[in-house]
């Protein structure tokens, strides 16, 4: 635990609480993708556990995308206008997350090819997991102010990290969009990514970053 906390911030009863409830959420989620509940977004949307999921009111996957990330994305930047002159790790917190989720949005309205359907509850319970976490990394970091920072500075690798995952990312959107260029059935397909790659690992890169 000593060396941890070289480069952690000592724990507070706020972050053990929003951390043992977010750890929860996705247990009991991924417990539910092992019984075969998806949640029905993308190409999940078409399948259905039941009647009454099967009447689940639905809307196009690229307004749900939008819709899902935007909150988010308006948490990062008010938290500019909320959080002011709180030291330079609180300046690449609320960076990170506003890029992120702008990037997000953008994507989702000018880059992914689109073709089924998202319901309206699974748009609501992502929306709000997204944002919820966003406010609870924002709220976090402002509750350090006044303590002395970690030992160990990881401030570098993490912008690091950061690009080459977001650049990464974008990249593979990319190309991933143009697996469904054109019209007809061929734009509607789901496509694995060509190269130089075996088959299992061409399918996988996309989401690594």
């Amino acid at each position: 635990m000593s060396f941890l906390m070289k480069f952690l911030y000592p724990p507070s009863i706020f972050v053990t609480a929003t951390t043992l409830v977010s750890f929860s959420i996705l247990v009991t989620n991924g417990l539910s993708e092992i019984r075969g509940k998806s949640m029905q977004y993308s190409k999940f949307a078409g399948v259905k556990n039941s009647v009454a999921e099967s009447k689940k009111r639905m809307i196009s996957s690229r307004a749900g995308m939008i819709m899902l990330y935007t909150p988010a994305f308006l948490a990062g930047l008010s938290s500019f206008a909320i959080f002011l002159d709180e030291g330079f790790r609180f300046y690449l917190l609320k960076s990170a997350i506003t890029i992120h989720y702008l990037k997000r949005v953008m994507e989702s309205s000018f880059v992914h090819k689109y073709s089924g359907e998202m319901a309206l509850g699974t748009m609501i319970v992502i929306l709000s997991s997204y944002f919820s976490s966003s406010v609870f990394m924002i709220v976090a970091q402002h509750l350090t102010m006044g303590i002395p920072e970690p030992a160990i500075d990881l401030k570098n690798p993490g912008i690091l990290l950061f690009l080459v995952g977001i650049i990464g990312n974008f990249y593979h959107h990319i190309r991933l969009s143009k697996l469904r260029s054109g019209t007809g059935k061929g734009a509607k397909e789901y496509k694995i990514p060509k190269g130089d790659f075996p088959k299992g690992v061409k399918a996988i890169i996309p989401f690594v970053f």
